[in-house]
């Protein structure tokens, strides 16, 4: 499916390109299968390409002398190349240990929700989750397939540091803290698992594209895995 695009000047070094502002399987596609034919068309240059759920930002490792040229042969990029790739994804399942220990707000988001803490973890671990794109933190997994009884609104007011892999619900959204940050989302569990090291490559191992399903662990469970992480005796690896 072919969707009506527009391409805008971010900067000098950038070019900005739109679809329409939809969430959802499809444009996801549509936005990977373009991401892959611009970076075969730049393969000898280097061109940092980032995608949202609904847009593409090209980053020119050079200045960008003739904007309209350039957009130009990137439509007819999009519109005359009729070959569809296939998108390899991949399906994770990252354990999560949902103890008030580490999912601090659970008890509070529960009485929220109307929810016994066993409903909110049930209603969390049964979708399997789209990964629609990576940022706004290097890691920060933007993920799609929550469930709508477990919606809530961020806070009002952020903690401060929220720790690394914690696991946290935000709006509409899930996701997961790849390292310790500020943070306004409602924190319900927390993961062993590194989901970014600057030392691995690539330096994320879950991609867009790829589904992610929450697996429940106990305490026990939470820091064997932890300690064969830093023993460096645990690989994560896709179950499909």
């Amino acid at each position: 499916m072919e969707y009506n695009l527009k391409f805008l000047r971010y900067n000098e070094r950038s070019i900005l390109i739109e679809w329409p502002a939809i969430i959802g399987e499809i444009i996801l596609k549509s936005i990977l299968n373009y991401k892959k034919r611009i970076q075969n068309k730049y393969i000898k240059q280097k061109v940092d390409i980032i995608n949202t759920y609904s847009s593409i930002l090209i980053i020119y490792d050079f200045t960008i002398d003739n904007l309209n040229d350039e957009i130009f042969a990137l439509k007819l990029l999009y519109e005359g190349e009729k070959s569809f790739y296939e998108i390899k994804s991949k399906t994770w399942e990252i354990p999560v240990c949902y103890d008030t220990e580490f999912g601090f707000d659970l008890e509070q988001f529960s009485k929220h929700k109307e929810l016994s803490e066993s409903e909110v973890i049930e209603l969390h671990t049964k979708p399997i989750y789209k990964v629609y794109f990576i940022g706004f933190l290097p890691g920060f997994l933007y993920l799609g397939g929550l469930d709508s009884k477990l919606f809530l609104d961020r806070k009002s007011t952020p903690n401060l540091n929220v720790k690394k892999g914690s696991v946290a619900i935000g709006g509409k959204q899930t996701g997961i803290y790849p390292q310790d940050s500020p943070g306004g989302w409602h924190v319900i569990g927390k993961t062993p698992i590194k989901l970014f090291d600057i030392n691995q490559n690539p330096p994320c191992l879950i991609q867009s594209g790829d589904s992610v399903k929450f697996v429940s662990v106990d305490k026990s469970e939470y820091h064997d895995i932890e300690e064969r992480i830093a023993k460096s005796s645990f690989q994560l690896n896709p179950v499909l």
